[in-house]
């Protein structure tokens, strides 16, 4: 799955006590760290762990995050919580991430338990941000990820998104 020295087991485990504490109710990793599980392996900068906030106040959590966290021992920097020397981003769901969340796959890494957007929900969220590297993204899935058709085309369908070109 991820490079030598992605720390993804940590990821998991800092997700699993927030969940665990309450101050989320479930996550699960997306964006390109994600994308590895399906494709060839390509170079990523972070980590980003979508997650259903229990606080849906303004904050949607995120101090709350920060600080328990921070209890762990892991770092700061800028948006990104810094677990092993990784950046871990934190993004809130809503709409079709919270769907992907919702129905997310369970894995294991490292002895620790996870959860990972599947690949029909990252092509769909890749198509709703549209930037020229999720295009790149959609192909490669295509191309590569062992994609169930029908399910893609539903949640395309009910998020009301096309794949580019279509």
């Amino acid at each position: 799955m991820p490079a030598p020295g992605i720390p993804l087991a940590e990821v998991f485990a800092a997700a699993n006590s927030l969940r665990a504490a309450g101050i989320i109710v479930e996550y699960a990793l997306g964006g390109a760290l994600a994308a590895v599980r399906y494709t060839e392996p390509f170079t990523t900068y972070d980590a980003d762990v979508f997650f259903i906030p229990a606080d849906t106040g303004l904050s949607a959590g995120i101090p709350a995050i920060y600080a328990h966290l921070e209890k762990l021992g892991h770092g700061f920097e800028r948006e990104h919580t810094i677990i092993r020397g990784f950046p871990v981003q934190w993004l809130a769901t809503h709409g079709l991430t919270e769907e992907a969340v919702r129905e997310a796959l369970p894995v294991e890494f490292d002895g620790v338990q996870g959860r990972i957007f599947r690949a029909e929900h990252l092509v769909a969220i890749a198509a709703s941000v549209g930037r020229t590297k999720d295009r790149a993204r959609i192909e490669q899935m295509l191309e590569q990820a062992d994609l169930d058709r029908a399910l893609l085309d539903a949640i395309l369908s009910r998020h009301y998104l096309k794949l580019p070109g279509q």
